[in-house]
């Protein structure tokens, strides 16, 4: 009889369409699922939950109270858990991962994995104070500790734990065929928002939160405009903080020259459309958009708050946020110099983001936690 796959459940917290959530959703596309299927708990105010591809897919979803609501969480996840008799639970939810990971040792869950996907940054005080709070904790109910990169891993497990290897680097992978340049795609999607040619395209990807720092990106092509009103600025994403940023592009009379384009699915083929890819986020694990936008060979103006691991291409650099917004247009005109859109996927193979080659990685390791 053929054996029934190993069912590991992946608590997703809030699921808004973020990196974290495309970053599952890749492994769960490549993963063997004849050995390994996902199921997803997720709260239940989540937005932009895959439902179809994820049943098509094999998996179920779970939709729970958030933690917020301490004792129905508890109650519903034990519930859950007990029920489903999961072998491994994955928690994705950083600092946060304390509260799923007591339940999951209450329901007997054998292997309980904290994934670190983010950092910190003192600007955002209020989260701190919870976080800095929750980050001992972290490690008492996990048997196993991952992170997607060694400063993802060092902040939230300590560099001893670090140092003696326990903490598994599961690298931000992506499936680099889907990103690499098309001239084709960059025409009908130019075509399609109205962009000629010859005009100058930024491109930013992420949810409109404090962390991502919309407000310093438009000081930044405030700047740009200056020098060059024949140039656009693409936003891709959605968030609490959007009108604040579209009130202020009105009033620095940018609205013609911004792109709102909420959140979407072609953003492998909206990359095509970009000259140059901008992240000047306040703080990062290891952003994926950084690993996409290099598939597609763009060059990368990130802040120097981002890992270094993130670095793939000669045309992606950092620059710290103690710069002001002239200093980073003069690195972007600079930067206009080293676009050459070629082929990039064996550079992105060759540095372990190719999700065909990480997927069999994370399918082995799973395996291995069940067989020991």
């Amino acid at each position: 009889m053929k054996e029934k796959p190993i069912k590991i459940c992946q608590i997703m917290g809030k699921w808004v369409g973020g990196g974290v959530e495309a970053i599952v959703m890749n492994y769960y596309r490549y993963i063997d699922r004849n050995k390994i299927q996902f199921d997803f708990i997720c709260d239940e105010d989540s937005t932009n939950i895959p439902y179809e591809e994820i049943k098509k897919l094999g998996g179920k979803v779970f939709l729970i109270p958030p933690y917020q609501k301490i004792f129905k969480y508890n109650k519903e996840l034990l519930k859950i858990l007990k029920r489903e008799n999961y072998k491994i639970i994955h928690s994705h939810i950083n600092t946060l991962s304390i509260f799923p990971l007591r339940i999951a040792k209450k329901a007997n869950v054998p292997i309980r994995i904290a994934h670190s996907h983010s950092t910190t940054n003192k600007k955002e005080w209020k989260k701190n104070l919870l976080k800095q709070v929750l980050k001992p904790l972290s490690k008492i109910y996990a048997t196993h500790y991952f992170c997607c990169s060694e400063y993802a891993g060092r902040w939230l497990f300590g560099n001893k734990e670090f140092d003696d290897g326990n903490v598994y680097v599961l690298n931000n992978a992506i499936d680099v065929d889907r990103f690499k340049y098309n001239e084709k795609v960059r025409k009908k999607i130019r075509k399609e928002l109205k962009i000629k040619d010859d005009t100058l395209v930024l491109g930013h990807i992420g949810r409109f939160v404090e962390q991502k720092n919309h407000t310093f990106l438009i000081d930044i092509f405030y700047e740009i405009q200056k020098v060059n009103k024949n140039s656009k600025l693409l936003l891709i994403g959605q968030g609490p903080l959007m009108t604040e940023i579209k009130n202020k592009v009105n009033k620095l009379g940018l609205k013609k020259s911004v792109l709102f384009l909420g959140q979407r699915e072609n953003v492998n083929e909206l990359y095509q459309a970009m000259d140059i890819f901008l992240l000047p986020s306040l703080y990062e694990g290891l952003p994926v958009v950084g690993i996409e936008a290099q598939a597609a060979n763009l060059p990368c103006i990130l802040s120097n708050t981002i890992t270094k691991e993130v670095k793939i291409l000669d045309s992606t650099s950092f620059i710290s946020l103690n710069h002001k917004a002239n200093y980073w247009k003069n690195d972007i005109i600079k930067n206009l110099k080293k676009i050459d859109r070629q082929d990039t996927v064996d550079k992105i193979t060759t540095s372990n983001f190719n999700i065909n080659i990480e997927a069999k990685k994370l399918e082995k390791k799973y395996l291995s936690y069940i067989e020991n």
